[in-house]
């Protein structure tokens, strides 16, 4: 009898654990999350960003779907593989109340994403239901994080005008993904010879922009001029040395590469690795303080330093016949301006008074896609202009680098760039402003 009574107590037992170890389907998962979670379509998201610029967008794919499909283009949005989501948060998001919304690309992943949140002690958290693609079949703005998979630039050149062209960089900070491609290569093809604008940032996205010069002309590249002494303008020269080409730059930048040369170099490898390979530090051929002429055919194309912009030594390509400035980084388009420790922004503002008088049609600047004065000017002074203004309301009222910090600049929230500089931008212009 006792082991009759054992024996049915294991059979009990045995179903218990079998039910306590139930296998459950991944798609009655998701149901029962979607049932706990709140869920919000393509107009509310829209609304949500509009208004509420503190939300935190978190696309939660892989890094590869991305670099092939895209992601939404607003300037809460940010990336968190679901894998790292318990791991990465916290570096986004500091407040346990903080808005979050999470996506994917058909409701697959983020309900479980968003469902961890909740778990983790995140209380304001939302699922973009419809999903990326959904939003991107309406034709909402999407960013895309890579234009050519298969090439080492971002983008390959466009015909700006007649015989002038740009490869337009990514507008944000340079990556292992955009290659150090992330700012405009430009190029002249005239009867004698090919002026190229920016060497490029390694020995491999120079080659490549030259592989598309020859796609267009046999004339050879006779000059590159180097719009300053930053990595992504200055580290392909020595292939364009190799070739034969004439490395220009101004005297500041000169100066720059033959000190801080190797620390350039040194930056960029850790972010590009083998990506780099081939390229050398070298210095600029000819130097020039205020204006060169270089007469190319029947081209006039002439170099200038019109004053200080975001770096002493920034330089500016102007083809009077067309009226068509390339303007290096002394202009900038879609993106937010970075102000550096060296960067004067009042002096910036003074230098666009020249800008103006040269009344150009067309404009490369050194970042965004080519535009018009007023477009440019909006991206560049006018947001010099606004930022030293509420700095300058903070110091009237005694306030300091936390008032700084906290100034209300949600109207460029948008803008490539945005995340990273908008905190670090009121800063220096503080710190500038305190002793003015």
């Amino acid at each position: 009898m006792l082991r009759y009574f054992l024996l049915i107590s294991c059979i009990f037992s045995f179903t218990n654990i079998q039910a306590e170890t139930e296998i459950i389907n991944g798609n009655k998962m998701l149901e029962s999350v979607n049932k706990r979670i709140v869920n919000i379509n393509t107009n509310e998201l829209i609304s949500i960003l509009d208004k509420d610029p503190n939300t935190v967008l978190i696309d939660v794919r892989t890094p590869p779907e991305l670099k092939f499909t895209g992601t939404i283009n607003r300037g809460q949005n940010i990336n968190i593989v679901r894998g790292w989501l318990e791991f990465q948060i916290a570096d986004h998001v500091k407040s346990k109340d903080t808005p979050i919304i999470v996506y994917c690309g058909r409701n697959l992943r983020s309900p479980l994403a968003a469902k961890t949140l909740e778990t983790m002690g995140y209380t304001n958290v939302k699922n973009y239901a419809d999903g990326f693609f959904a939003w991107k079949e309406e034709f909402n703005p999407v960013k895309v994080s890579d234009y050519e998979p298969d090439n080492i630039l971002y983008r390959l050149p466009i015909e700006i005008d007649d015989d002038v062209y740009s490869a337009i960089g990514a507008t944000q900070p340079y990556t292992y993904e955009n290659s150090n491609h992330n700012n405009n290569l430009s190029f002249i093809v005239t009867t004698d010879g090919v002026l190229v604008f920016n060497a490029g940032g390694s020995y491999l996205v120079a080659k490549a922009l030259h592989e598309e010069i020859k796609k267009i002309t046999n004339q050879p590249v006779k000059y590159v001029v180097l719009e300053n002494s930053q990595g992504h303008a200055i580290l392909g020269s020595n292939y364009w040395k190799e070739q034969g080409a004439i490395i220009i730059a101004h005297v500041e930048a000169d100066k720059e590469i033959k000190h801080r040369g190797e620390d350039i170099y040194a930056r960029s490898l850790r972010v590009q690795k083998e990506k780099i390979i081939g390229t050398k530090v070298i210095r600029p051929d000819l130097t020039f303080e205020e204006k060169m002429s270089l007469p190319m055919g029947n081209t006039q194309i002439e170099l200038m330093y019109i004053g200080a912009s975001h770096s002493p030594d920034d330089i500016q390509l102007w083809m009077p016949e067309k009226k068509l400035l390339i303007s290096g980084d002394t202009a900038f388009n879609q993106r937010m301006l970075p102000i550096f420790p060296h960067t004067n922004a009042a002096a910036w503002i003074e230098t666009w008074d020249k800008i103006e008088a040269l009344e150009p049609e067309t404009i490369v600047p050194g970042h965004g896609d080519p535009t018009d004065l007023a477009t440019i000017t909006k991206f560049t002074k006018d947001y010099l202009v606004f930022l030293r203004s509420e700095v300058e309301k903070v110091l009237d009222d005694d306030g300091g680098l936390y008032e700084a910090y906290n100034i209300d600049q949600s109207a460029y929230r948008d803008w490539g760039t945005y995340r990273e500089l908008h905190k670090q931008n009121a800063e220096r212009v503080f710190k500038q402003m305190e002793f003015e």
